[in-house]
């Protein structure tokens, strides 16, 4: 049996909502009980989302508390370092090497904390994804979440196929070899 508690971040835009339900569909189809939950707040104002997915065999509530996520996907670096107290000692961090600056820091009163990545390394095992590069290869820089999404895919488990008729069935019909190619470059890292 697989159980996983995911937490999955990012600032508003970014496709944390379609990343969770796909990650959702794919632990619905492997058979084991998932629950979802999202936390919107400033999304459209380029704010933080927060979206929850666990699975198991039995799952009793959509919220995980802090110290109990054994993945965390961070659409943005300062994101993953805001909610790295939600993961466990033994948990895992994936982080998209992506820098957005919060309206705190656009307008001049706080500045961008520096060295992100190698702070969370300190504490945490951290993988890092350069999504929206990978996603200009490809030539559409929108599908650096399902860059992420492949990239973490693998991290998570279930089998490749799974992922991919999951993906196929959720994102739009036009998008469909768009996504399905940008998620194999992910997946390949």
């Amino acid at each position: 049996m697989k159980s996983l508690n995911i937490m999955i971040v990012g600032v508003g835009g970014q496709g944390t909502l379609l990343t969770s339900r796909i990650i959702g569909k794919t632990a619905l189809n492997a058979g084991l009980d998932v629950k979802m939950s999202e936390v919107h707040g400033m999304a459209q104002r380029g704010g933080s989302v927060v979206t929850f997915v666990r699975f198991s065999e039995k799952v009793y509530e959509p919220v995980v508390e802090v110290g109990d996520v054994d993945v965390l996907i961070s659409f943005e670096r300062l994101e993953a370092l805001r909610y790295s107290h939600y993961v466990k000692k033994d948990g895992l961090i994936i982080v998209n090497d992506c820098r957005i600056d919060p309206m705190t820091v656009v307008i001049g009163a706080s500045e961008y904390p520096k060295n992100i990545i190698c702070e969370l390394e300190k504490e945490h095992n951290v993988k890092v994804v350069d999504g929206l590069s990978i996603a200009k290869e490809i030539g559409f820089p929108k599908v650096l979440n399902t860059v992420v999404l492949g990239f973490s895919a693998k991290q998570i488990g279930f089998e490749l196929n799974d992922w991919l008729n999951v993906l196929e069935n959720t994102v739009p019909q036009k998008t469909i070899e768009l996504n399905k190619k940008a998620f194999m470059a992910g997946y390949n890292k």
